[in-house]
């Protein structure tokens, strides 16, 4: 069994601490400000505002993770354009959260689980995964422009008045976390630390209580988590994960790769990608790891095809996107646009990879 309930615990432990952090920094008014800015910036153009909205919500993915991104920032991104919300803006919340986590070992639990199978080192990771991301944030972007682009004709007003000053302090603790977790320090004790230190500030300031912070842990969730990944865990030990291991590819050409993605991209949409990233890892480390970085591009982007795709997609609904969309909408944009958005990602990682490795 690749993950024992120590390694699981500490994947869970990360995602308890950095969401309790995501909320300490809504707390702190950060994505407010950092929304209020980036309606200012815009200058009433729709098309502009969801440039920045794209570019917000990959940069919150990649360091706090796509669960703040869907619970946080999706209210900020559907009220940066006012009295009449667009659509495109929920929708690049929830897109960007699952293609946008390829970057960094800490954007999705999915690349927690995988990141010590790769044999890389945080930055490693990183560097392999740079233009996957970044081909993948920019395709999002291409996408959501097509298929919102009567939508996007229409301009918005900007928020008028003075602009509120940025909060430094928790900006400054979560780049210092970001510096942590780049050093190789095991994930939730930076996490936890930056958790501890902006939502004490917080409490302090009176702009948190405990019951937000707490409320934030999501500690149910995340007992069901752990619990959950360890059943999955232990099925992939019988025969059951066997059928997996024999039928994922086992080298790592482009075909492998594509395929590899692409059964994961499916497995994902069928069991939710948590459970289709432990089915199906024993068999792509054996590989090596570009076939694991194919998963993660899988599960990742792939998790955008359907809505059981990823945990993500749901909260996501709660958090404002139900508003805003039907399940019909969500299906169609995802299989419209996703798996070819999972084979051109798998191409750039392959064509990378073959450069730097």
């Amino acid at each position: 069994m690749i993950h024992d309930l120590a390694s699981l615990a500490e994947t869970v432990a990360f995602l308890v601490s950095i969401m309790v952090l995501a909320q300490a920094c809504a707390d702190e008014g950060l994505f407010e400000i950092l929304g209020e800015h980036m309606a200012r910036l815009a200058a009433g153009s729709s098309t502009t505002l969801l440039a920045w909205s794209v570019g917000l919500a990959a940069a919150v993915t990649a360091v706090l993770s796509l669960d703040a991104t869907v619970v946080l920032l999706t209210p900020i991104l559907i009220a940066a354009t006012g009295v009449s919300p667009h659509r495109s803006h929920a929708y690049a919340s929830v897109r960007i959260a699952n293609s946008g986590s390829t970057l960094l070992p800490v954007s999705n639990l999915t690349n927690l689980l995988v990141f010590g199978a790769t044999g890389l080192s945080f930055v490693g990771f990183a560097w392999a995964m740079l233009p996957v991301w970044l081909v993948a944030v920019a395709a999002e972007y291409a996408v959501l422009r097509w298929w919102f682009r009567s939508e996007l004709r229409e301009p918005y007003v900007p928020p008028a008045g003075e602009s509120y000053a940025m909060p430094l302090f928790p900006v400054a603790v979560v780049l210092v976390v970001l510096l942590a977790l780049a050093s190789g320090i095991v994930p939730w004790l930076p996490a936890l630390a930056g958790a501890i230190l902006v939502g004490g500030h917080a409490l302090v300031r009176r702009n948190s209580t405990w019951a937000d912070l707490v409320a934030a842990a999501n500690l149910p969730l995340a007992a069901l988590v752990l619990v959950w990944a360890l059943a999955v865990a232990w099925l992939g030990t019988t025969r059951f994960g066997e059928w997996f291991d024999d039928a994922m590819p086992t080298g790592t050409s482009l075909g492998a790769l594509v395929a590899i993605a692409v059964i994961a991209m499916i497995a994902a949409n069928l069991v939710n990608n948590l459970p289709a990233t432990l089915l199906l890892l024993p068999a792509a480390a054996a590989a090596g790891p570009a076939a694991v970085l194919a998963l993660l591009i899988g599960v990742n982007v792939g998790a955008n095809l359907t809505v059981v795709g990823s945990l993500a997609n749901l909260l996501w609904r709660q958090s404002g996107g139900r508003t805003l969309s039907s399940l019909r909408e969500f299906h169609l944009l995802g299989l419209a646009t996703t798996p070819l958005l999972v084979v051109v990602c798998t191409f750039v990682l392959w064509g990378w990879t073959s450069v730097i490795w």
